[in-house]
């Protein structure tokens, strides 16, 4: 059995698979905010929860809003920052008596697909959350590829490519600098270029509703949002290439863009033949967990005596 745990800012998810990776168990509870030993006990808690209904000791997977910084082997770039130089992993091993694994949500988001979703079986693999913010993670051969500074597929603080005037030099980003694709390509983004065009705010599956209606400004936002993205994922194919791409987090389930990104593609990749295959990603929000629960493979050694 393996154990698979989404560390988010307001919940935390525990998921249980099988060897064939079937469901055997899942549980959903409040994250405790700024509170470092909480969450570690609240993670402990969990992982019995699900020991004790399936009767197995299973390894332990934990995907995290940022990464661990090789340098130091502590938390970094995470928003739930009471995690932000904390040796997490080291941590929960000891809470648990084995060895964790962690990686960044969005690599887990990768893995999972790359596992048994949207690209089973494909060899490089690059997935985007494309929610509140924008995140992406690379699989290669079903494992997260994570880089020597533990920043591998951070795309979304990437400048958008080929900017017209008007996007110049582009919204502020949280990260201090400007013109990033989280402020573009985001559904955050989504919503702002909106409110730009019509002085209106409005959530995003609203405003995805009025295009497929009809609505001009509805359609015109759409359409600028598709090219924005597939300027975006046209440098990630000039530079990976991946065998596929898989969209998740909310603008995902926005079906008119695996129609009009891979339109758009072609204008921007270099040498314009694209055949790269664009796709929501198959377990949709629970992917994340599940790729967690993947950061072990089959017949991989994990025990360790309780310490």
């Amino acid at each position: 059995m393996r154990i698979g745990i989404d560390l988010g800012g307001t919940k935390i998810e525990a998921l249980a698979l099988g060897d064939d990776g079937r469901e055997l168990g899942r549980h959903r509870v409040p994250t405790p905010r700024d509170d470092y030993e909480g969450t570690l006990q609240t993670i402990a808690d969990l992982c019995a929860r699900l020991e004790q209904r399936t009767g197995q000791r299973g390894s332990v997977g934990v995907g995290i809003p940022g990464t661990v910084s090789s340098r130091t082997g502590l938390v970094k770039n995470a928003n739930s920052v009471w995690l932000n130089g904390r040796p997490l992993d080291r941590d929960l091993a000891r809470v648990l008596g084995r060895p964790v694994r962690l990686a960044n949500d969005a690599n887990c988001l990768a893995v999972s697909e790359a596992s048994d979703g949207a690209a089973s079986g494909e060899a490089v693999v690059f997935a985007a959350i494309l929610g509140t913010g924008t995140g992406a993670g690379v699989a290669m051969g079903g494992r997260p590829h994570v880089g020597r500074n533990g920043v591998g597929g951070e795309w979304g603080h990437n400048p958008l490519p080929w900017t017209t005037p008007e996007e110049t030099p582009g919204p502020e980003c949280y990260c201090g600098k400007r013109g990033c694709l989280e402020t573009w390509v985001s559904g955050t983004g989504f919503e702002n270029d909106y409110a730009r065009l019509t002085g209106t705010r409005l959530p995003g599956p609203d405003i995805a509703a009025r295009a497929e209606a009809g609505e001009p400004s509805a359609v015109m936002t759409l359409q600028r949002y598709a090219d924005r993205l597939a300027r975006g994922l046209a440098h990630v194919i000039d530079i990976l290439d991946p065998d596929v791409i898989v969209l998740g987090g909310g603008m995902s389930n926005v079906a008119a863009l695996y129609r009009l990104v891979p339109e758009q593609l072609p204008r921007w990749v270099f040498g314009g033949e694209v055949d790269t295959p664009v796709r929501p990603a198959l377990h949709g929000d629970s992917s994340g967990v599940r790729g967690a629960a993947w950061l072990w493979r089959p017949g991989e050694a994990w025990e360790a005596t309780s310490g």
